[in-house]
């Protein structure tokens, strides 16, 4: 930070709970002269004046707040993004970073962990909130409102992505995951990434898929069949299977034997090929997707029933987007990775391309867009900061396919097609592994989360020593009977939040943690020991679905 004159006195950000008078930020930061800056360094600056004065809080919000956990030598959540897998010499992610388990190689920048939102303890900040207030608010539908205001906003050039009813699924979309509206999203049944998208972490969500308009089009004209084979045929490649199940199609409404059988029949079952069908006709790629998929991802709030049941709520705490605008040939994704390894050698901080109202764009070929709660709940733009902590996760991860995570892990083939269900999934294993993944990952982060602070993950599924315990584990009904947590901690956990989103300080960090985190490191030092060699691991993140 400059040193400016003090002529503002502050406000600390824990009191911004009840109220938030600040301004928010516009997707253009403004121009601030310096003596208008009304700070000093040291000063205990609320998240939003970092944004309003136009000065970086953290420049490596790349490294992701898990990314400080501390291993003590056998604790590994490091091994689900950090990967490097040989055996596919074919395929276009070639990060190869499986030497970050464990191995805290930050810049000087880095090696202070910014994410201080983890280490203030909330229970006091919602000790005032009742289970009537925080119900009322998670019941709340803010997307509906939030695209209308999109849509009247003449100045607005940013994508605007509606979907009627998108608060309430089971209004939105079709048995098929099909929106109901024709907007040419779908919704797909997927299993959450392990563990900070596990409801018992803090959060619900959803994604949905949508191809390009010749891709759902025969002769210009909307053709459901044609638009279900490319969906199949986009995770065919992407999953690098040789045939996949599909709902039923009529091969005559394609035109093609998709099958090979050499007959024209309503079939449920498609084999690979070279190009896609319909009015697209442009080739597969393997596990790359067509140039204009856009992706939908909504992060909620945990809905809990009258009877205790927990869902996804209808209000949204982010709306996330993703569109494929360039394709990159696994040649010319060699040439973007080789780029960040160059730019990490020279010690140069990540830089993030910043389109304004589009969002950012992740130099993989991706434009990436997300909106947050403001103050009052309503979604907003996040301002280019904010946007940042996107490129931790869908820029350079050794794990993702095509810079994404969710679609690699969808229920495989027709049974996969519909709004994402807990409770249809069991907790099948990862491609070449034999137990459950949330078993494995369980075992080898020694706990329920990241941070191994979720102290109801550690009494319903380990033993009094600190031991996953397998039998119990492996009798669990489905993934809800898994991740998902009791009412009393779904409304903390809503509480939690809620209290970030009053203070607006997600520059500090958006896990709602209840407590203040023991199990990560404040700084990185040379005295902090790696992961010992025989606790990392070579993993994918695709699922055995065939094995249930």
């Amino acid at each position: 930070m400059k040193c400016h004159v003090l002529i503002l006195l502050l406000i600390p950000a824990t009191l911004l709970l009840g109220c938030s008078e600040h301004s928010l930020p516009t997707t253009q930061s403004p121009v601030i002269t310096e003596t208008s800056a009304p700070y000093q360094p040291g000063d205990n600056i609320p998240a939003l004046d970092y944004m309003k004065h136009n000065e970086t809080y953290n420049a490596e919000s790349v490294i992701p707040p898990q990314c400080y956990t501390k291993t003590d030598g056998v604790n590994n959540p490091c091994y689900a993004c950090h990967q490097t897998d040989t055996t596919d010499q074919h395929r276009p992610n070639q990060m190869a970073d499986g030497n970050l388990q464990g191995a805290y190689e930050f810049s000087d920048l880095g090696a202070k962990n910014h994410w201080k939102n983890l280490f203030i303890d909330r229970t006091h900040l919602i000790s005032g909130i009742s289970d009537d207030v925080i119900l009322d608010w998670i019941n709340q539908d803010n997307y509906s409102e939030f695209i209308k205001t999109q849509q009247a906003n003449t100045d607005w050039k940013g994508e605007i992505t509606p979907i009627e009813n998108l608060a309430y699924p089971e209004k939105a979309f079709n048995a098929l995951g099909i929106a109901e509206d024709g907007s040419g999203w779908v919704a797909f049944n997927y299993k959450p990434f392990p563990s900070t998208f596990w409801p018992t972490n803090g959060s619900t969500g959803d994604v949905m898929i949508r191809l390009p308009s010749e891709y759902r089009q025969q002769q210009g004209v909307y053709n459901q069949d044609v638009y279900l084979a490319n969906l199949s045929l986009v995770e065919l490649t992407l999953k690098g299977l040789k045939n996949i199940s599909t709902p039923p199609l009529n091969e005559k409404r394609i035109g093609i034997d998709l099958n090979q059988d050499g007959k024209y029949t309503t079939i449920q079952n498609i084999k690979v090929r070279s190009h896609y069908v319909g009015d697209a006709q442009s080739p597969l790629a393997y596990q790359l997707y067509p140039e204009g998929t856009e992706f939908l991802h909504t992060v909620r709030y945990i809905g809990v029933n009258d009877n205790g049941t927990i869902f996804n709520a209808p209000r949204m705490k982010e709306v996330r987007y993703m569109k494929k605008h360039n394709f990159k040939s696994k040649q010319e994704l060699a040439t973007s990775y080789y780029r960040e390894a160059k730019e990490k050698a020279f010690e140069n901080l990540p830089q993030t391309l910043y389109l304004g109202d589009a969002g950012i764009n992740n130099s993989f070929g991706w434009t990436i867009n997300g909106y947050i709660e403001d103050g009052q709940g309503k979604l907003r733009p996040q301002h280019k900061q904010e946007l940042a902590f996107c490129n931790g996760c869908h820029k350079t991860v050794g794990a993702t396919y095509d810079q994404t995570f969710s679609f690699a892990r969808k229920v495989t083939g027709a049974a996969g097609w519909g709004y994402i269900d807990l409770k249809s999934m069991t907790d099948v294993p990862n491609k070449g592994e034999s137990q459950g993944e949330f078993l494995t990952y369980m075992q080898r982060v020694g706990g329920g989360d990241e941070f191994r602070q979720n102290q109801e993950m550690l009494m319903r599924w380990f033993t009094k020593d600190g031991q996953v315990d397998i039998k119990k584990v492996t009798a669990a009904t489905n993934l809800y009977e898994l991740i998902t947590p009791s009412p009393t901690r779904a409304l903390a956990l809503n509480k939690a939040y809620l209290s970030i989103v009053k203070e607006q300080s997600y520059l500090f960090g958006r896990d709602a943690t209840l407590g203040k985190a023991r199990n990560v490191l404040e700084y990185i030092d040379d005295s902090q020991q790696p992961l010992k060699p025989n606790h990392r691991y070579v993993w994918d993140m695709q699922l055995a679905w065939a094995e249930q």
